[in-house]
């Protein structure tokens, strides 16, 4: 088993660190197409929480990853479930029986299948982007809640996680992890001032060495400003933040029925990819349907995002895919490997507490 963990004193010791095992407070986001085994082990050696995106994985690609990111490290990690998928139950009887150590989730799970994974020991953290929805999912039992703000990339709300995170920490007694805007050690300083229990990345992990994403579009990231970052609905309905390029320009300008066409082409590529029948897809599309209230319109858009999303983070075509990206992009210029970047945020944060101002 290779460990390319990088050797720190530096330890905050939080609710987050003490719920899952992991020596730093801070948790690798899983990003579809781009949370593979080599970028989660990697993040897991470095002593943080990294978790795996199944979402776009069939369930036996998703077996396979688990063992592999068994193989490379024993510490803690997580997977990242779409609670409304039609093969979640079975996905969840997969990460119970493979013994993974935590479960997220993009939407909020249902009451039974928070009850079914902690009973089994698993810990339960889903992702919100609101108080209503942390208020929830912790009445039903979730061990804890990542809560994103608008400034981080792929789907995002519009309210700022200066403005969210404190309303969450007020409204509910389970940990909580800050996400949207975060990248260094001064930000983990931030989050635990308002009362977060840690950090969680997406973005910063993506540019890193271990990251598999093809390295042109590591590049394309790298010389974004914060400017070249965009909201846009044209690629699947929902607001969706992302580098802006040639062809999300295009996507913009890009009329209903233009659109419509291409996510159809785009569903049957995804189904393909999948492995998924037309029947599991309406399935899943009805499930969508219901718990993001979308119209059929938006959940046809839907089928846009992973075909876009895997043409650039899988394929290299920055021209023909879409680069989803929280506003960090714009203050990040290097790659360091996920030993380097945890070593580095927990050293600044370190300096950064040394360097407050006592109070008398």
């Amino acid at each position: 088993m290779s460990d390319t963990r990088r050797p720190t004193d530096v330890r905050i010791e939080t609710p987050l660190t003490e719920l899952v095992g992991v020596r730093h407070p801070i948790v690798q986001t899983g990003m579809g197409w781009v949370a593979g085994p080599r970028l989660v082990s990697a993040t897991a050696n470095a002593g943080a929480l990294g978790i795996l995106a199944s979402a776009t994985m069939t369930v036996e690609q998703l077996r396979s990853a688990v063992r592999e990111v068994r193989s490379r490290t024993d510490a803690p990690f997580g997977v990242n479930l779409r609670a409304d998928a039609g093969d979640a139950a079975e996905r969840v009887r997969l990460i119970i029986d493979e013994g993974v150590k935590v479960a997220s989730f993009a939407l909020a799970p249902s009451r039974e299948l928070i009850a079914r994974l902690k009973d089994a020991g698993v810990v339960v953290i889903p992702s919100i982007g609101a108080k209503r929805h942390a208020e929830k999912v912790a009445a039903w039992g979730a061990d804890a809640v990542v809560v994103q703000g608008g400034e981080g990339g792929g789907h995002t709300g519009n309210v700022a996680t200066t403005v969210l995170l404190p309303q969450v920490v007020d409204a509910v007694d389970i940990p909580v992890i800050a996400a949207g805007g975060f990248h260094d050690g001064r930000g983990l300083v931030a989050a635990l001032a308002y009362g977060a229990a840690g950090i969680a990345m997406g973005t910063r992990f993506l540019l890193s060495s271990d990251s598999t994403v093809p390295d042109a579009v590591k590049a394309t990231y790298l010389a974004a400003t914060v400017q070249d970052i965009t909201v846009t609905t044209k690629v699947d309905g929902l607001p969706h933040r992302m580098l802006r390029s040639e062809l999300v320009d295009a996507l913009e300008r890009s009329g209903r029925l233009a659109a419509l066409l291409r996510a159809v082409r785009h569903a049957a590529a995804f189904r393909r990819d999948s492995g998924m029948s037309w029947a599991q897809m309406v399935r899943d599309g009805l499930a969508m349907k219901h718990g993001k209230n979308l119209t059929w319109s938006q959940v046809l858009l839907a089928a846009n995002t992973p075909m876009l999303l895997k043409a650039s983070m899988v394929e290299g075509r920055t021209d023909l895919g879409v680069m989803a990206s929280g506003q960090v992009a714009g203050l990040i210029d290097d790659l360091p490997s996920c030993a380097e970047l945890v070593h580095r945020v927990m050293t600044e944060a370190q300096h950064t507490l040394r360097a407050l101002p006592l109070v008398s």
